[in-house]
């Protein structure tokens, strides 16, 4: 049986984040999956293994009051086993409301996420709307 390539993994991953199906999401990422997470607020930082990276979702589920939503803006861009996805991404809270674009760049190998790279349109932006470290 054949690995599925980077593109489809990608695929597979956006399209149950989309629909809310965490186990489906979760199986995507290697165990040793690593999370780089940009900015300076409280999730910002690297995030290790499937149970780093949960937590740092459930985290922005909970900061959020479970309004955060990422959705794929564009077509993903495939190089050798790094994949570049356009996304936009939003949430509210009490304090602040987020809505932008950013990139996600996923590396595959062997079938599954081993790390992950965001970048925002504005950083000011999103640190300020997780809170500041």
């Amino acid at each position: 049986m054949t690995e599925p390539i980077p593109a489809a993994v990608a695929e597979t991953y956006f399209a149950a984040l989309g629909r809310g199906d965490i186990p489906t999401v979760m199986a995507q990422f290697s165990d040793d999956v690593l999370w780089h997470q940009p900015g300076a607020h409280q999730f910002s930082g690297d995030h290790h293994g499937v149970a780093g990276v949960g937590a740092l979702l459930s985290g922005m589920m909970e900061a959020s009051a479970g309004s955060f939503q990422l959705a794929v803006a564009g077509p993903p861009m495939v190089n050798g086993d790094v994949v570049a996805v356009p996304v936009r991404f939003s949430g509210n809270s009490a304090e602040a409301t987020m809505d932008m674009a950013g990139i996600d760049l996923l590396t595959v190998r062997g079938g599954k996420i081993v790390e992950v790279r965001l970048f925002s349109e504005d950083g000011p932006a999103e640190d300020a709307f997780w809170g500041l470290n």
